[in-house]
């Protein structure tokens, strides 16, 4: 089995999905580099790309289109400037052009070379898309790829996806094989197992320097979410909260920068129920920067980023454990619990449900948590465990497609089950624990293939059917 980095599953982001926008981003611009390994950008005289399956019910609340048109423009999300994209959209819809893999300007109708095709699904998944390229010849490139969660894809045969697989020197594929390394090697933390596998990758110090860049990404997300108001991109009329809740927690306190308003959020008085308002803001924060194409960081999914981010703020603003150390283990733990999901079930919605998302984020969160919190090895897998018991059944079905409801405030929910699965694991004896994370992992993938699809991000079922919405 293939060896995952933590920095495959928590990434820099852009919003609204991982599966449904970063995904098929990364399918266009891995379709740019097919053609140009093939053959030229110069060659091509028209491209054409159809979505199939949860990619097109849902496409046009995640911004699947617009995903698809930027990637096969050469744009990168991790780059682009995000106030910019309708604006980029709006000129390749009006011109009816697009300047393929930003070389070359052909035709592009939407509708016609970009079509949602809500009636098919691919056999391979349910997140199933299929580009061709004609050239000038007549001859035709045609490539299909899936988005498998996370922003991952895959094509059927595998080839057309430049990857290298990588071997750890301590393969950790279940739980049970972290528990073997660290008692091995004399381990008492998980980070350092983890640590050291890294450097498959990178360099320890390259791991610490990525994991501090996503920290610090984490806070400017926050930042932003904390000071926008107003009505969330769509059509629901969602009305931002995170603003309020920071506004009427610090009171008349002035800050200049994210640094200031930390220190704001620290000093802040302390007791149950701000703390609680606090994690609840973080959380809304970060996903209402998801829900309108901001920079978010993918942990694992675009659906569940404000879990981790929530926990890993509520740790540095209100427990003593707030050292970089503590920054870079907690991230390495969560990572490392995302990849076994990932490699033994799944962290794709539309194969999944929500369970697959922000269960899965907060088994993750609740892992980190519990080892900076100073839990065993055991403790530290038990919370994982004990956080995604509690989320398992979790459907996936969002209102008019959209990552808002029940989505956003879903995320505030996972933070609080995360803390609370490792304040629960820290005065537990994992040894008498009748759950292993490996069977409720195993448990979380058996109850993703009896889960009907109408609850897997289709918006064909659960709220997404019994609320409606009127167009606009």
């Amino acid at each position: 089995m293939e060896s995952i980095s933590v920095f495959e599953i928590i990434k820099v982001g852009i919003g609204p999905s991982s599966s449904h926008t970063m995904g098929p981003w990364n399918a266009a611009s891995a379709f740019i580099r097919i053609i140009k390994r093939e053959r030229s950008i110069a060659e091509v005289k028209e491209v054409f790309l159809e979505f199939f399956g949860s990619l097109a019910k849902t496409g046009i609340g995640h911004g699947t289109d617009i995903a698809g048109m930027l990637g096969l423009s050469g744009e990168d999300f991790k780059t682009i400037d995000t106030t910019k994209i309708d604006e980029k959209i709006e000129q390749i819809k009006s011109s009816q052009k697009l300047n393929l893999g930003g070389e070359k300007e052909i035709p592009f109708i939407y509708g016609h070379h970009l079509v949602l095709n809500m009636k098919q699904s691919l056999d391979y998944h349910p997140n199933g898309m299929i580009f061709k390229a004609i050239f000038e010849d007549g001859t035709e490139l045609v490539q299909d790829f899936y988005s498998v969660g996370g922003g991952f894809i895959m094509s059927q045969e595998k080839k057309s996806i430049e990857k290298h697989c990588i071997r750890t020197l301590y393969p950790c594929h279940k739980s049970s094989d972290i528990v073997k390394y660290c008692e091995k090697l004399g381990l008492t933390r998980i980070s350092d197992l983890i640590l050291m596998n890294e450097e498959s990758w990178r360099s320890q110090e390259e791991t610490k320097k990525e994991a501090l860049y996503i920290w610090q990404q984490i806070k400017e997300c926050i930042y932003k979410g904390v000071n926008k108001e107003g009505i969330l991109p769509g059509g629901l009329n969602v009305s931002r909260r995170a603003a309020g809740i920071n506004r009427k927690l610090l009171g008349d306190k002035i800050y200049k920068n994210k640094d200031e308003w930390f220190q704001q959020v620290v000093d802040a008085e302390e007791n149950f129920t701000n703390i609680n308002k606090w994690i609840s803001c973080f959380a809304l924060a970060v996903n209402e920067e998801n829900a309108s194409f901001g920079r978010i960081i993918t942990a694992p999914t675009n659906g569940a980023s404000g879990v981790i981010p929530a926990v890993l703020m509520y740790a540095q603003a209100f427990t003593p454990f707030t050292s970089e150390d503590d920054i870079i283990r907690f991230l390495l733990v969560a990572g490392e619990i995302g990849t076994l999901f990932k490699k033994n079930a799944t962290i794709s919605a539309a194969m999944g449900g929500c369970q697959a998302e922000v269960g899965v984020s907060s088994a993750m969160a609740a892992a980190g948590l519990t080892e900076i919190l100073g839990g065993s090895v055991g403790q530290v897998l038990m919370a994982a465990e004990i956080a995604m018991e509690h989320h398992l059944g979790m459907t996936c079905d969002p209102i008019k497609g959209l990552v808002q409801i029940p989505c956003i405030e879903r995320n505030t929910m996972g933070a609080i089950k995360a803390i609370t699965a490792a304040n629960i694991a820290l005065e537990s004896d994992p040894a008498k624990a009748k759950v292993s994370l490996d069977q409720v992992i195993q448990t979380m993938w058996e109850t993703a293939l009896s889960m009907n699809d109408r609850f897997k991000e289709t918006s064909e079922g659960g709220l997404a059917i019994a609320v409606n919405v009127a167009e606009c």
